[in-house]
This record gives C-alpha cells, structure tokens and sequence, in this order.
C-alpha cells in the first residue's frame, strides 16, 4: 500500500499581504507599446514609469512617498517625438535619468529634489547619432557619466555628461566608439559591462 507523503517545506504556510491602496500607485496609464524593456525603473528617491502620451512618449517621475491615485494632470518628462522605449537612473546621481525613443535618440534629464511641478520638456543632454530606435539604455556600474545605449545589435558606449561648475557638456561626436555585438539569436534583450570612460 502507498502513501502520498506531503514534501516538507519552510515556505509551505507562508503567506503574502497586498498592500493598502493608499500605500500603491493607482490610475496611471502604463504604456501599450511593446518592446523588451521593464517599462520603468526605481532608485532610492523615484520611480518613473513609461506612460501612454498622445503626440511623442513621455515617462512620469514620481517621489516614492507620493502614493495612492496619480491625476491624470500629472506632470511627465516629454521631449521625444516618438514612444518612449526604456529608462533607466542614473547610479551614481539620484536625480539624473536617460531615456531612450523609437525617434533614435537618447536624453538626459535631471529631475528635481521635490519631483516634477511641471511637466519637463527640455532635456540637460540631448545625444543624436543613432540611425535606428534606442531600445535599452545602462549606466556603467562604476564609470561615472557612462552610458551605453543599444539599438538593434550595436552598443554605442559615450561618456554621456559631465557634470562641472557651469554645467553640463556632452561629449564630441568624435569621442562616441561604436562596437558591433553578436548575440546568439535575432535580438539582444539585455546587456552589461564595463566599458572604460
């Protein structure tokens, strides 16, 4: 005669609890576009999310304590013409972010200590010089002002900013390198490493 015998588990009686709806982010309208990004990203002081915006893409940027219902009227990061396909902070600075669009082009925004009062449409760093849609954006671990951008099967490592007393300077367009990746497939879903400034 057989017995079922119940495997033992530490996790077997554990339960999770969802959270109070005050204590969420409610009503905000994610986007519809399909790309193989996270379609947001979290550093100790926001979270920004890539929302559906009529005319360009845009991503909301919103203080981790500001939770609950987000009004529709909330202030959004809006420069590109076209959707937005990933963001993502910068490590070494709280309140900088890339964005990356299907308009081939990278941006670099810095959003203020308190969050956004109203809606951001002039990037600090604009980078030009992609010929297709930047889809995934990473930040050098320990590089400072390193970003490498990805479009179809090409990274394009640039210092991206230098943060100095009278602002920001881009890199020349000479500086830019380019390397071509081969990943094993049609597409890259996702990259990392360490690229020397």
């Amino acid at each position: 005669m057989s017995r079922k015998v119940v495997r033992t588990s530490k996790f077997r009686h554990v339960f999770g609890q969802a959270l109070k709806a005050d204590q969420c982010y409610d009503d905000i309208r994610i986007s519809q576009m399909t790309w193989d990004s996270n379609f947001c990203s979290v550093n100790p002081k926001f979270v920004a999310m890539i929302v559906d915006a009529s005319g360009g893409g845009a991503f909301m940027v919103l203080p981790l304590s500001k939770t609950g219902r987000i009004d529709m009227s909330y202030p959004t990061v809006c420069g590109h013409t076209g959707p937005v396909l990933d963001i993502e902070f910068c490590p070494h600075n709280d309140n900088i972010i890339a964005s990356g669009s299907e308009d081939c082009s990278v941006m670099i925004w810095e959003i203020p200590d308190s969050g956004l009062t109203t809606s951001l449409t002039d990037p600090v760093v604009k980078l030009d010089g992609h010929s297709k849609r930047v889809g995934i954006l990473s930040w050098h671990p320990t590089a400072h002002n390193v970003l490498m951008s990805l479009l179809t099967s090409t990274i394009c490592p640039c210092t991206a900013a230098r943060r100095a007393r009278r602002g920001w300077d881009t890199c020349p367009r000479g500086a830019w390198r380019s390397t071509n990746v081969k990943s094993p497939g049609n597409s890259t879903n996702s990259m990392r490493g360490n690229v020397s400034p």
